[in-house]
């Protein structure tokens, strides 16, 4: 084996151990803390949210492997959170809280929840939850790599299942529209110009007018 070869082995093995992040949404300041000391004694690495609304901008905007998210929350509830989440990431969400009641229970793992936990709960079977959430997640993720959605702001698209949705709203589009708003979803951080796309979406064998853009 070259050393280039060993350097490169290591890195992807580095690279694969990387700690999972976790976001913790809970307004109970002590029971944040208690679950961040334990989940980052356990090698995860934290964040921890108590408003709603902040809570959603943050999962949206940056990258965790898994949000603990309780229902009571200021501004915006959890389940509200995680409908909303819903609708442009699959992240592995469990639902803590005080409720026991069934019919919180159903609407959380209705609205998308991976997972349901009652307070009070035993740390270890959090940690036995969050390691399913996670397994299940990669999991799917490496069997359906083409199920991840493409967003910008309102408007989502499932490329596994060509279907686009504006607000939670399906949208009817052509063939060739889907093609092209995908395209330009894929490429959204870059310029494009009119042989670009008329290259990708129409095809190498188009011989039309190139208004046709």
């Amino acid at each position: 084996m070259t050393k280039a070869e060993a350097t490169g082995m290591t890195e992807a093995a580095g690279a694969a151990e990387a700690p999972k992040r976790i976001m913790i949404v809970e307004d109970e300041k002590r029971i944040a803390r208690f679950l961040q000391m334990e989940l980052e004694h356990e090698g995860f690495v934290t964040e921890s949210e108590e408003n709603g609304r902040r809570a959603y901008e943050r999962i949206v905007q940056e990258q965790y492997d898994l949000v603990l998210l309780d229902i009571m929350l200021p501004d915006m509830d959890g389940l509200e959170v995680c409908r909303r989440v819903r609708e442009i990431s699959d992240v592995p969400i469990i639902m803590l809280t005080a409720k026991d009641d069934v019919e919180d229970k159903v609407n959380g793992l209705d609205i998308g929840a991976d997972d349901y936990l009652t307070k009070p709960f035993a740390i270890q079977e959090l940690f036995a939850r969050v390691r399913a959430a996670l397994r299940v997640h990669k999991a799917n993720e490496a069997g359906n790599r083409d199920e991840r959605v493409l967003a910008v702001k309102d408007l989502v698209l499932y490329p596994g299942r060509y279907e686009v949705r504006v607000k939670g709203e399906l949208v009817e589009l052509t063939k060739k529209e889907y093609s092209l708003l995908e395209y330009m979803l894929r490429n959204k951080p870059n310029v494009l110009t009119r042989d670009q796309i008329l290259q990708e979406v129409w095809g190498y064998d188009y011989v039309g007018d190139t208004n046709v853009v």
